[in-house]
């Protein structure tokens, strides 16, 4: 039975300082994260830098935490037990990686869900932290997470950044589009197209073709509902859908 000898264990200098040391990793995983997320939704990909962050941050809390097992527990031995929390560890983050997947889903261009599925593997490493007894590094690790989700959104639409949307559209039957007239008319809204994005298809006769364009500047690219006007009355277009491919 725990006596409160055992339970102040999990709070002594050597604990603390140990949880202090995580930490400071987690944070600076953090950060270089967000680094990282910022040029991928500088340049309109769908995961940005929550999701870098919240990933980075988590794979930095299972790392540092297998280099203290000494400190697991508040060091109390369970090798009598013939307990192996590392292989724990490994089935809760492959399971997590399965649960994670579930939530994402992409329609045409745009992906949604990349951000609750980092905040899932978050979620995970910060249940594992408390499991093993590194109380404070885990609240750490939580309010590093909810600042992250809250805020980091709003610092992503105050830095410079360029906007992307997916953009599908149908046109007459037996009608040939052009690729450089589609260039055009997204250069004159202030888009270029993404290279290697374009993609043909054709149905009862009937061009589709989805692309992404993405705006030149943070400022350059027209709202969506200008857009939608200017495609409207693009030559050889029956129906079309706009949306913004962003997570």
């Amino acid at each position: 039975m725990p006596t409160l000898e055992s339970l102040a264990a999990y709070w002594s200098a050597p604990e603390v300082e140990i949880n202090a040391i995580v930490s400071l990793n987690l944070l600076g995983a953090l950060l270089l994260g967000l680094l990282v997320g910022y040029e991928r939704s500088y340049h309109g990909r769908a995961a940005g830098m929550r999701t870098y962050g919240l990933v980075c941050m988590a794979s930095a809390a299972l790392t540092v935490l297998a280099g203290y097992p000494g400190y697991w527990y508040a060091g109390h031995s369970i090798a009598s037990t013939g307990a192996d929390p590392t292989r724990v560890i490994q089935g809760i983050v492959t399971g997590i990686g399965f649960l994670g997947a579930g939530v994402i889903m992409k329609e045409g261009f745009s992906i949604s869900g990349l951000t609750t599925a980092a905040s899932i593997w978050a979620s995970a490493a910060i249940g594992i932290m408390v499991g093993v007894g590194f109380y404070a590094a885990s609240m750490i690790l939580a309010l590093l997470a909810v600042l992250c989700m809250m805020w980091v959104s709003k610092l992503e639409s105050w830095l410079p950044t360029r906007q992307a949307v997916a953009i599908l559209l149908r046109f007459r039957k037996d009608f040939v589009p052009q690729e450089q007239a589609l260039r055009a008319m997204a250069d004159r809204r202030g888009y270029e197209l993404a290279e290697g994005t374009v993609a043909i298809g054709m149905q009862d006769g009937h061009a589709e073709w989805r692309f992404v364009a993405i705006a030149r500047a943070k400022s350059a690219g027209a709202p969506l509902s200008e857009l939608a006007q200017e495609v409207k009355e693009f030559d050889g277009v029956e129906s079309f859908q706009l949306s913004y491919a962003k997570n």
